[in-house]
């Protein structure tokens, strides 16, 4: 067997850099795909792809209320990815925002319950966002410290920890916390509870604009982000350097949780006005795509969680406009995703095909 024979017809090959023309060409390329691919199922119902776009589009920055129901969407997704961005860039993979907004949630909502009639309405949100921050930084501080002492697995140790978070929900509604017997509900926040609207939408959103200033210095500008950076390369480089890693961990974790939490006081103080098992939505799950589509820059996880917040909006038009399955709408979302995060790999990666090598050589 010659040497030709054993080389694989195409192979992979990381790239050693590429022109930021090119990058932005490839990604608002797979975007232009995934539109495309969109229209397949579109036809399959039996409706113009052009026209549901439209009615995307239309459903979520047509209107004033529509934007600032978009608006709503788009809050907790930047905020959780803003969260979970510096844990993978030590190539921590927190797995559990789901579990620390919950526990965050849960935190907020005893003072808006329990104290609502005691504490006047400022300090009140003052005390339900920071002990929010302090319960989700706990709750991530606990796989953070089995990972630095005894190196578990943290993808599945954060992933289980969300399940507990959920379940003490649940208990919560069934048990102590329920509101009408037999309801299984808790329940509603009295006003004083609730955060205030500015233009039209709660005022978390000004929280997560000031995190997203917050977590660019933080990660650029400080030393802190340096380690961060300096353990994700290379853990023994870290080490060489004299740096404490398992102490970074765990305080990267604990920010991470910490804002994770706000996030939940955010979501029961603003959007739900009350507590239930499934208060995270899966925010903690999207916002990874989030954190890795923007790779990590604070600035482009607003464009992203907007454009993601655009298509869950857009598709709850689209199912009560022209009758369009909810199956339908998260195909053709899943369908955008996955093209925009293959694109990255063709950014980090090209094929290498066994004749153009073999041109290449001879000339």
């Amino acid at each position: 067997m010659n040497a030709e024979n054993r080389t694989p017809f195409v192979r992979l090959a990381k790239r050693a850099e590429m022109d930021p023309r090119k990058i932005w060409l490839i990604r608002v390329g797979s975007i232009v795909v995934a539109l495309i691919l969109g229209f397949l199922p579109m036809m399959l119902t039996g409706n113009n792809p052009f026209s549901a776009y439209g009615v995307i589009i239309q459903g979520s920055l047509s209107r004033p209320v529509y934007i600032k129901q978009t608006i709503r969407i788009a809050i907790p997704l930047l905020a959780c990815a803003l969260a979970i961005a510096p844990c993978f860039k030590m190539k921590f993979w927190n797995i559990g925002a789901e579990g620390q907004i919950t526990m965050g949630a849960v935190f907020a909502s005893y003072f808006a319950l329990y104290w609502v009639n005691s504490i006047p309405r400022v300090p009140l949100l003052i005390i339900m966002c920071l002990t929010a921050a302090i319960a989700g930084g706990l709750w991530a501080l606990i796989p953070a410290f089995f990972k630095a002492k005894w190196n578990t697995n943290e993808t599945l140790f954060t992933l289980m920890m969300n399940y507990i978070a959920i379940g003490i929900v649940a208990w919560l509604q069934g048990g102590p916390w329920e509101g009408r017997k037999g309801s299984q509900l808790i329940p509603m926040f009295a006003n004083s509870a609730r955060l205030p609207t500015v233009f039209g939408v709660n005022c978390g959103w000004i929280i997560v604009l000031a995190l997203v200033i917050f977590m660019y210095i933080y990660m650029n500008k400080t030393k802190h982000g340096y380690e961060i950076a300096v353990i994700g390369d290379s853990v023994n480089t870290a080490r060489y350097a004299g740096m404490n890693v398992g102490w970074i961990m765990m305080r990267t974790m604990f920010l991470s949780g910490a804002i994770s939490g706000i996030v939940g006081f955010i979501i029961v103080s603003g959007a739900n006005f009350t507590l239930y098992s499934g208060v995270a939505n899966g925010v903690g799950f999207t916002s990874i795509t989030v954190a890795w589509l923007s790779q990590l820059n604070s600035f482009a996880m607003i464009i992203i969680s907007m454009i993601l917040a655009v298509l869950e909006k857009g598709a709850n038009t689209l199912q009560t406009r022209l009758d369009v399955p909810a199956s339908i709408s998260d195909i053709i979302t899943g369908i955008l995703l996955f093209c925009m995060l293959s694109s990255e790999f063709f950014i980090n990666y090209r094929l290498i095909f066994r004749h153009k090598e073999r041109k290449e050589a001879e000339a």
